[in-house]
Parts: C-alpha cells; structure tokens; sequence
C-alpha cells in the first residue's frame, strides 16, 4: 500500500523493522512497533505532515520498543499492547477489536507463540488492496519467528487467522523483507 513506510534500524547487528501507516485524507498515521531510531520514525511524521494517534505494540520485546519512551513525549500518541505484555498507561486490545484511523481500519489478531502476547494488525483501505498485515517476529518471509512462548501455538494462530488472509495481503514483519500471504503459503518450509 501507497501509506505503509517500512523503518529499519539496527539492533544489537541486526536490522528491527516499525511501520509507519496513514490515512491520506486525515493525516491521522499510527506506528507499529519502535525500532530503535528515533530520528528515522520523526522524518517521515514531519515530512507528510502526520498527525500520530497511535503506536501498535506487536510485542514488548526490547528491539520492537526501544523507542517507546520517546514517541510518547513526541507525540502523545495512544499506546497499544495485548493483555499478555502490558505496558504502562496502554490501552490493551484482544482479538476482534477495530481501530479507525482516518477512513482506514486496524483490526487486532491475537498472534501469540513467538511471545506470550503478541499481536497482528489488519491495516484495511476501503478503496484499495491490497491490505497490509503487520506481523511483529510472529511470521518472516520464509520462516516463522522463534518460539519463546510456544511453538504450536504460534504455527495454529498463523495458519488459522494470518494465512487466511487473502492472497495479496502484504506481510510485514519485524525482520526481514515485506512478503505477501500468497508468497509464504507457497513458499514458506513451515507451511508448504
């Protein structure tokens, strides 16, 4: 999608990916996940002239909200997380529930496996596809990520709600390339 920005930044020698997602009308945009530069997330607020209402937490570990701090004296933004990685003065979010953003939709998929608490998020366009989901280190182009909570349930909760996506579902995850659902049920070892 035209309004999805993926910001890498490194982390202990690898490269952490955050989203930045806006809705071209409002300017209204929402940050998914931190990275750990900060002046690679303010840039683009600053250049399209975005108004942040939300940061997106996929998951709390270290890498994915490095900046969580910042961004919230920045910006103000609503803080976002799961029941089973709270996060101070967050609102918490379970399967289901839907945040507008602008004439966007966000919808929440509980994801967990990789995490006790991780969470996908449905970025939805009603004029245009393809959609976007932003996966956090549950699933990465051609692998998944590891299992620190547990294995079987990350694998159930990716075939049963990521992968039922529809094909062209743009993928992004918190590592890596962004990918598409289509790619992955074809390509990927952990479900072809």
């Amino acid at each position: 999608p035209g309004n999805l920005l993926q910001i890498a930044s490194s982390f202990g020698g690898m490269l952490v990916n955050a989203y930045l997602v806006w809705d071209k009308s409002s300017r209204d945009a929402a940050l998914f996940d931190t990275g750990t530069d900060f002046q690679a997330v303010r840039e683009p607020v600053r250049l399209h002239e975005l108004s942040l209402k939300y940061l997106f937490l996929t998951h709390t570990h270290a890498d994915h909200i490095a900046l969580l701090n910042e961004v919230r004296k920045a910006w103000k933004p609503e803080v976002v997380t799961s029941k089973g990685e709270y996060v101070p003065d967050a609102a918490v979010a379970a399967e289901g529930r839907v945040f507008e953003l602008g004439r966007l939709r966000i919808e929440v998929l509980e994801t967990e496996g990789h995490s006790p608490g991780g969470l996908t998020y449905v970025v939805k366009d009603p004029d245009l596809r393809p959609w976007a989901a932003v996966v956090g280190d549950a699933l990465f182009a051609g692998s998944v990520g590891g299992p620190k909570f547990s294995y079987q349930r990350l694998l159930d909760n990716l075939r049963k709600k990521v992968l039922t996506l529809p094909e062209d579902t743009v993928l992004a995850p918190g590592h890596g390339p962004l990918t598409t659902v289509g790619e992955e049920k074809m390509h990927n070892p952990f479900f072809v």
